[in-house]
């Protein structure tokens, strides 16, 4: 954000916080240009997303009378990097690839992607032709645990803020989530809790849905269960086959999973368990 101050807080629910952060950010000499917040009444959490006009002088200082004014153990903070850098984890489908290498292209994004990771050779020449380095890590012939090993490797020479899984199909260990938690993000096939696992669109044709849809969430330890950032659905009726529901299938996943991160690098995104707060 150019001449401006992003402010995301989480904290407990109490009386007067709307009150508290504005009267602090007031005493630092900015305006607020717009403010969101949720409150979590299940679990008494507090949430805002808060941008300000001009460039606070002293963050520390900002930062320090926040957390002052608001219940003990509230997370703040304070103009998070605006160029997030991301890795993008493939395997054959090219569709969610190539609609993320052309939004890097025209910098649709506040974010560049530093890398792709495949564990096939199929989409190399493609990731190239955008001056983006394509890096082979086969799962052929290794234990998963060496595989992974190579992939966590590859991954943290970039020291990305997230890392898109872009229809890379291999399910992956809670050790290597744990490396890299609350950065993995994954499309999923249908719409979740629907048709969890492989050939989705052949379990929706098999059912006969009139709806199909995609997911885009955080990866964590249960299977296609984690945070849901992004959903949407499509209505089909009887005339669809499998090769058209894949089609279309295929449109909204790169869709949503880029809605998704376009809201991740706008830092519009804030995990709340395994759920997520989402200020469009």
């Amino acid at each position: 954000m150019h001449n401006q101050t992003l402010i995301l807080i989480q904290c407990k629910d109490s009386t007067g916080l709307v009150s508290s952060v504005s009267n602090v950010i007031a005493r630092h000499q900015m305006n607020i240009v717009s403010m969101r917040e949720f409150v979590d009444e299940a679990n008494q959490k507090f949430f805002i997303r808060v941008v300000c006009s001009g460039v606070v002088e002293h963050v520390d200082g900002l930062q320090k009378e926040l957390e002052q004014n608001l219940p003990p153990q509230v997370d703040v903070v304070i103009n998070p990097a605006n160029d997030k850098k991301i890795v993008v984890l493939v395997t054959k489908e090219h569709h969610c690839l190539a609609d993320i290498l052309t939004r890097h292209f025209f910098k649709t994004w506040n974010a560049t992607v530093e890398a792709v990771i495949g564990n096939y050779e199929s989409l190399q020449e493609f990731t190239e032709k955008f001056d983006i380095p394509f890096h082979h890590v086969t799962h052929e012939h290794k234990t998963k645990e060496t595989f992974e090993a190579e992939l966590a490797d590859k991954i943290a020479a970039y020291n990305p803020d997230y890392i898109i899984l872009a229809k890379f199909m291999r399910i992956l260990s809670p050790t290597f989530v744990a490396q890299f938690e609350n950065k993995l993000i994954n499309i999923h096939h249908s719409f979740l809790p629907a048709f969890i696992g492989a050939n989705p669109y052949r379990q929706a044709y098999t059912r006969g849905v009139k709806i199909i849809g995609a997911t885009a969430h955080f990866v964590t330890n249960d299977l296609d269960e984690g945070p849901i950032i992004v959903q949407r659905t499509k209505s089909i009726n009887h005339s669809y086959d499998v090769p058209r529901l894949i089609s279309a299938g295929k449109e909204i996943e790169k869709a949503v999973l880029s809605h998704a991160i376009q809201l991740l690098t706008e830092d519009r995104v804030m995990l709340q368990g395994n759920k997520t707060v989402v200020f469009e």
